[in-house]
């Protein structure tokens, strides 16, 4: 059985012979895994499930000085982020999109490795990700502040705005779904440590209207629908399934109770992550590492999960814990890969 298989029939609940599991690191963090294993070919040692095709963030023209430029003309400054940045220059200096044009959506770029990608890794189930695709996107175009006023201060203008990010992941998901990828990822962080960054009235008048065309579009045609939101934002669970969506993730232990949330969706939402990037992988011991990687096994053990820590991990971990993970997902039983070099 493939690694793709294994993730459906996870996805499906259609008893998976083992827990599938995928796992990103920050910039810092993948550095020490390099050096550890002599290779920046690391997916040997890694034994990811799912596989990221096309470009999550849209390509960026390095300007120097640690500043990189998206294709909406955004400036992001790495010197401290390596991995994403911070925004210099939000594009919409007033509440209105005149004079502003969007990039085009179909541009080769976003597509291009799709095919070497699926030939080298074919194996592995497909996910097409679209990076800030929604609310992120409409704050780092107009700013964090200023779009927080607008919600209250320019609702029409904030509804246009949000109508043309959507129609532009729309197109971008049409093009996308012409290659054999098996789901799409909308990235979007709507989530704070407690609750919801704009609050739920908000959020259901404003951006549930356009998650719902876009996961519509992506069901119709038949694909799986997932979604990257960090932060406490189970409040919302039952409003995305209702508009289709199949895999939740970062599935963060700090915020929500993971545990009680598999029982409670078991059959009619899939969670990807679940390992504490706070807590246990930082700060705790190899063997707490993998105590709670084990654990998370056997709760994941009839569906409906897929492994991984919460987030990318980041670069505080120590090589030791991220070898923990990485032993204890490949010891299961029925995975027939070859375990990480110690």
């Amino acid at each position: 059985m493939t690694k793709r298989e294994v993730v459906k029939r996870a996805l499906e609940l259609k008893d998976p012979p083992y827990v599938p599991w995928a796992c990103g690191f920050t910039f810092e963090a993948r550095e020490k895994l390099v050096r550890h294993f002599g290779t920046e070919d690391l997916e040997p040692y890694l034994q990811n499930h799912l596989l990221g095709v096309g470009d999550n963030a849209g390509a960026f023209e390095n300007l120097g000085n640690n500043r990189y430029r998206d294709v909406f003309g955004v400036v992001w400054n790495r010197s401290v982020d390596k991995d994403i940045g911070n925004v210099e220059n939000p594009q919409l200096a007033g509440p209105d999109l005149d004079g502003y044009a969007f990039p085009d959506p179909r541009d080769n770029r976003f597509f291009a490795a799709i095919p070497e990608t699926l030939a080298a890794h074919g194996d592995r189930f497909r996910v097409y990700s679209i990076g800030f695709s929604l609310y992120e996107r409409a704050w780092t175009l107009r700013g964090m502040e200023n779009l927080m006023l607008d919600f209250l201060e320019h609702p029409a203008f904030v509804h246009a705005l949000l109508r043309a990010i959507a129609d532009y992941n729309l197109a971008r998901i049409e093009k996308a779904l012409t290659y054999d990828i098996d789901a799409v990822q909308f990235g979007d962080d709507w989530g704070q440590q407690q609750g919801l960054q704009m609050g739920p009235a908000l959020w259901r008048e404003f951006i549930y209207p356009e998650l719902k065309r876009m996961y519509g579009a992506v069901r119709d045609a038949g694909k799986y629908v997932f979604i990257h939101s960090c932060g406490d934002v189970d409040e919302l669970f039952d409003d995305l399934v209702g508009i289709g969506l199949n895999c939740f993730n970062p599935f963060q232990p700090e915020v929500m109770d993971v545990h009680a949330l598999m029982r409670r969706y078991r059959g009619r939402l899939a969670f990807h992550g679940g390992l504490s990037t706070q807590r246990t992988l930082p700060f705790g011991t190899p063997e707490a590492v993998r105590r709670e990687t084990r654990d998370l096994i056997a709760m994941g053990r009839a569906g409906g999960y897929i492994l991984a820590p919460a987030h990318a991990v980041e670069g505080d971990v120590p090589l030791e814990n991220m070898l923990a993970f990485l032993e204890a997902v490949q010891a299961q039983p029925g995975f027939a890969g070859l375990p990480p070099a110690g």
